[in-house]
């Protein structure tokens, strides 16, 4: 549609001398006129947005304002006059947002929702509305099975047998200690492969990150599970997959003072992964997509690690865990058999033959 800057200009007049002297229906029939024929003008959307808050209309002045700013974001020229009516639209929107929030948390108290007891993903969707939280997918590296629920983390109440593990945590303690008194230092968590390129990891080789492991590519490590015969007992009730040259794995996963792992994406999305807080000092959590959890202690922490995840130790102690996959309650028996068949298919792809 070809412009007209000289009926913009006398409607844009217009809509100011109205505006000046309180006639907000003659300014919003300009300004609506206006924006028929340029509808990214911007004195104007800044000007419908200034009337529809006059009327106390959040909703619609929201719009128009988020309109003007969008446009400012994607390189609009902004003269001297317009910067004043800049910043008092974002000053609306902080505040509307505001208003908005105070009026949705007190519909859901009407209902008896009170924050504390709003269901987990209800408090996440809140969220999202308000732009607090964003949204993440899974992205698993190596293989993505579709259907699965997008969570973050599950919740301890799922999963029966997580109590008897809970429960043998001092024993497993009792042998982590044994463990570290004879250990000076523990393998490197992230190492190279000589028939693969090295990963990109800032960890790579540092045993900052370390670990201990009991299974590892579904081979027990029985030089450290033989010191540790109740851990190895209280594995024995998770769900673990077990898949030729892939799973089990269990170890302990070591985070020295200081220590960041980087935010990074797990393989499969068709496992969760479990951990165990065996010595946990303060300052310690975990992101998983846009939710941050500290450990707890006596408590497991289960999460989806196809999505993007970091943890840190910011404390000045070394941080412990029990770290071991478990199936995705989701899939089914038939399910992981197939997926078995194709994770065996993927490692035995290509290796030399024996003769």
């Amino acid at each position: 549609m070809n412009l007209h800057p000289d009926t913009t200009g006398t409607l844009l007049g217009e809509a100011r001398v109205a505006l000046r002297g309180g006639d907000d229906e003659t300014a919003e029939t300009a300004l609506q006129k206006l924006l028929v024929i340029d509808k990214r003008h911007l004195a104007a959307l800044l000007l419908m947005g200034d009337v529809k808050a006059r009327a106390d209309d959040d909703r619609a002045a929201n719009s128009y304002y988020k309109a003007a700013l969008n446009m400012v974001s994607v390189g609009a020229s902004v003269t001297d006059d317009l910067r004043a009516g800049l910043k008092q639209a974002e000053a609306f929107l902080a505040g509307a947002h505001g208003r908005f929030e105070a009026f949705l948390l007190r519909k859901l108290n009407d209902t008896g929702l009170a924050s504390g007891d709003t269901p987990v993903p209800v408090r996440q969707a809140i969220d999202l509305l308000m732009g607090r939280r964003e949204i993440f997918h899974q992205k698993p590296s190596l293989f993505y099975y579709p259907g699965m629920p997008q969570r973050e983390f599950y919740e301890r109440s799922e999963f029966p047998w997580l109590a008897d593990m809970e429960a043998a945590i001092p024993d497993m303690q009792e042998e982590l200690q044994a463990v570290i008194a004879r250990t000076s230092e523990f393998t490197p968590y992230v190492q190279g492969h000589p028939n693969r390129p090295r990963p990109n990891n800032p960890l790579l080789d540092d045993p900052n990150w370390g670990a201990y492991y009991f299974w590892k590519d579904g081979v027990e490590i029985t030089e450290n599970s033989v010191h540790c015969p109740k851990t190895m007992a209280a594995l024995e009730s998770a769900p673990v997959p077990v898949i030729h040259e892939r799973s089990p794995m269990a170890l302990y996963s070591v985070l020295e003072p200081g220590t960041h792992i980087a935010p990074h994406h797990g393989m499969l999305n068709t496992r969760l992964i479990c951990h165990i807080p065996l010595v946990l000092p303060p300052d310690c959590a975990l992101r998983v997509g846009g939710e941050t959890r500290p450990w707890q202690a006596g408590k497991a922490l289960i999460f989806d690690d196809s999505f993007e995840h970091e943890a840190w130790n910011r404390s000045d102690q070394r941080r412990v865990i029990l770290l071991f996959e478990i199936w995705r309650p989701e899939i089914s028996g038939e399910e992981r058999r197939a997926l078995t068949t194709i994770f065996e298919a993927i490692n035995e792809y290509q290796k030399p033959v024996e003769i």
